[in-house]
């Protein structure tokens, strides 16, 4: 077995017995050979460091420092003496009980106690929580980041530079429709808000509320398409405005009650409400 191949099978076996194989990697391991003895000695490490919940608190930087430079040194050692090929003799030690273990079995256990040290170390010091010097850091917290709501990213637009038209909303040819708001528009930004008080929910699967833009680049028969949406909740209401062409100088908008998924031209049969820009905006 090559170097690479002993340190890819101790990589495998610390991880066999704290965070678990993939399939791949556990084929993998099998490909390789591994002394059950070693695996043995990995495993009863494991289970030693999990029972004393050493996970949970910081190892001393002076004997991580130990641990760390007693394993780097036998390594070496091992390694400088497979690369001059130094032979090594078939010795026999003698066990305390009268049996006998081959010298070439002890440098397996050795092998061993090398990964047992790094295995440590790893539980002492959690993934992710060394900078590249070595030394621990804390995991910083992540941060969510806060979306602004309607009604901020509205105000957001109308304090934004550049202009801004704004309507307000008058009566359609609904009778019984008590709808008052407005609307604002920016051409740069091409996005605007809609704003009710007493728009009455829909049944989405009826009927829902569309928005046409009637501005200077289409004729009034085919406004802009602004958006299907739906009302779900009482009181103040802020929708954000979809267009599906770019508008330009807009003069009025109007929301009409099509059927679900909206219409590409609207009969104007069922008018909300309608808003027309101030001539001085214009």
């Amino acid at each position: 077995m090559t170097e690479n191949e002993r340190e890819m099978m101790l990589d495998l076996l610390c991880d066999k017995f704290v965070y678990g194989l993939s399939e791949e990697e556990a084929k993998k391991l099998e490909g390789l050979g591994y002394d059950p003895k070693e695996a043995e000695s990995i495993e009863l490490t494991v289970a030693a460091l999990s029972m004393a919940d050493l996970a949970t608190e910081e190892m001393p930087a002076d004997l991580q420092s130990k641990l760390q430079a007693a394993a780097s040194d036998f390594a070496g050692e091992i390694r400088t003496a497979e690369a001059e090929e130094i032979p090594v003799p078939r010795r026999e030690i003698v066990l305390s009980d009268g049996g006998t273990s081959s010298w070439f079995g002890w440098l397996g256990w050795a092998a061993a106690a090398v990964a047992s040290i790094a295995l440590a170390v790893t539980l002492f010091v959690p993934r992710g929580s060394q900078d590249r010097a070595g030394v621990a850091t804390p995991t910083p917290t992540p941060v969510r980041e806060e979306r602004p709501d309607p009604v901020q990213q509205r105000q957001q637009l109308m304090g934004a530079s550049g202009e801004v038209v704004m309507a307000e909303w008058g009566k359609g040819n609904m009778p019984n429709m008590e709808v008052t708001g407005d609307v604002v528009w920016s051409d740069e930004k091409q996005a605007g808000y809609m704003r009710f008080r007493g728009l009455p929910k829909n049944d989405p699967n009826r009927e829902t509320y569309q928005l046409w833009i009637f501005d200077e680049t289409q004729s009034e028969k085919t406004p802009i398409d602004g958006g299907t949406f739906d009302v779900n909740a009482e009181g103040e209401v802020i929708v954000p405005i979809d267009p599906k062409l770019k508008a330009r100088n807009p003069k009025a908008f109007a929301v009409t009650v099509e059927k679900p998924g909206g219409v590409v031209v609207s009969d104007r049969k069922r008018i909300v409400v309608l808003g027309a820009v101030k001539p001085d905006q214009v």
